[in-house]
C-alpha cells in the first residue's frame, strides 16, 4: 500500500500519520467510501476498483463518470455499520486501487481482454475486488478473470436479466454479460439467481435463455409478492454455499429513488429494500462483487451516485466480515 498497512495515510509536510476515513468528510482525496489509496496489490485483503467504461451501452450513455462520481459520494461514508456494529476497516485491509486502464478503449474486445487481465491479477494475488462501474458489460471479463478455476455461483440484482445476444454485430454489450458467462462456464446456471426483474421488451430472448438454461428469475412481482425476507432465503437456497459472485446493477432500484441511469424501469425495489436485500447475503463465500450502471449525467441531485456508494458500503461489509472470518 501506499500508506499503512492498517489504512494510515502519512501526512508529507509532518510526517503524522492519521486514519482518512476518519477525518471530516470534506478533506482529503476522495477515493472509494473513504478507503486508503494503494499503488500495489501488496498486503490488502479487499481491493475496490472502478472501471470507467460505457462504450457497451445500447442507448444512454454517461456511466464512464459513474466511479468518479461514486468516489465523490462515498464522501458521506462513515465505517460503523448501525445494524451489524461491524467496521470493515477494522476487519480486512482495504485500499482504493485506482481504474482498469485500457489500451484500446474502442476495441470492444481488447477492452474486454484488459479488464480479464486486472482481474486475474487480482485473483492471483488472494484478493476480493470490489468494483464500481461502468456498465453492466463490464462483469463478463470480470468473471473472465476470477472464476477461471470453474463455474461459481451467481447473484444478478437488475431489472434485466442482461442474457441477450449479440447487439448490432457485437456481443460485448451490457445486455449480455450473463449470457457469454454462461455459455463459456464462467457461471454455473443451476446457482444463478436474477431479481427484479420487470420490463417490457420488444423480444422475450433474454427471459428465455434465463429460464431455458436453468437460472432462478424472480421478476419484480414475485418479489414483491414473497417480500425481501423470502426473496432472500430463495436466493440462498439458489447459490448454495459455494463461491458466489454478486453482481448489482443500480436500475434494480425504482428510478423514484435512482434516477441517473442508462435504462430505467418503473416499479423497483425501494431504498431500503435494496439495503435488506444485499444485507441478506450476509455470510455467503463471495469472490468478488460490483455496483454497476450509475450514469451521472442523469442523476441531477447526486441521490443515484449516494446510493450506489452505500450499496458499495453494505457489499464492503459483507466481504470484510467475510476475509476476518475467513482468518480466525
Amino acid at each position: 500500500m501506499a500508506n499503512g498497512t492498517d489504512g494510515t495515510r502519512r501526512n508529507a509536510a509532518t510526517g503524522e500519520s492519521y486514519l482518512p476515513h476518519q477525518e471530516p468528510r470534506y478533506r482529503e482525496i476522495a477515493t472509494f467510501l473513504r478507503a486508503p489509496l494503494a499503488e500495489s496489490l501488496q498486503e490488502l485483503d479487499i481491493a475496490l476498483v472502478g472501471i470507467p467504461f460505457d462504450v457497451g451501452v445500447s442507448n444512454r450513455p454517461g456511466a464512464r463518470h459513474g466511479p468518479r462520481e461514486l468516489r465523490n459520494q462515498s464522501s458521506m461514508m462513515r465505517s460503523l455499520h448501525h445494524v451489524t456494529r461491524l467496521d470493515p476497516f477494522a476487519q480486512a485491509r482495504i485500499a482504493d486501487i485506482g481504474d482498469v486502464r485500457f489500451s484500446s478503449i474502442y476495441d470492444l474486445k481488447q477492452v474486454s481482454d484488459d479488464i480479464a487481465a486486472y482481474y486475474s491479477a487480482i485473483h492471483r494475488a488472494g484478493i476480493i475486488p470490489l468494483s464500481a462501474g461502468g456498465d453492466h458489460s463490464i462483469t463478463y471479463p470480470i468473471l473472465r478473470g476470477l472464476a477461471a478455476d470453474g463455474p461459481v455461483g451467481l447473484i444478478h440484482i437488475d431489472a434485466h436479466t442482461d442474457t441477450w445476444d449479440e447487439f448490432q454485430g457485437s456481443k460485448f454489450h451490457h445486455g449480455g454479460p450473463f449470457r457469454l458467462a454462461c455459455k463459456e462456464g464462467l457461471i454455473d446456471p443451476k446457482r444463478t439467481v436474477q431479481i427484479g426483474i420487470r420490463g417490457a421488451q420488444n423480444t422475450t430472448q433474454g427471459w428465455d435463455y434465463s429460464a431455458a438454461s436453468g437460472m432462478r428469475v424472480m421478476f419484480m412481482e414475485e418479489v414483491d409478492a414473497l417480500g425481501i425476507v423470502a426473496t432472500v432465503a430463495e436466493a440462498r437456497r439458489v447459490v448454495g454455499n459455494g463461491p458466489v459472485y454478486l453482481s448489482f446493477d443500480i436500475d434494480s432500484i425504482d428510478p423514484a429513488f435512482a434516477p441517473g441511469t442508462g435504462t430505467p424501469e418503473v416499479g423497483g425495489l425501494t431504498s431500503l429494500q435494496a439495503l435488506q436485500l444485499v444485507r441478506g447475503f450476509r455470510g455467503l463465500p463471495l469472490i468478488g462483487a460490483d455496483v454497476v450502471e450509475v450514469s451521472p449525467p442523469f442523476d441531477p441531485s447526486g441521490n443515484t451516485a449516494l446510493l450506489g456508494a452505500t450499496i458499495m458500503y453494505e457489499l464492503l461489509c459483507l466481504i470484510a466480515e467475510q476475509v476476518a472470518t475467513d482468518k480466525n
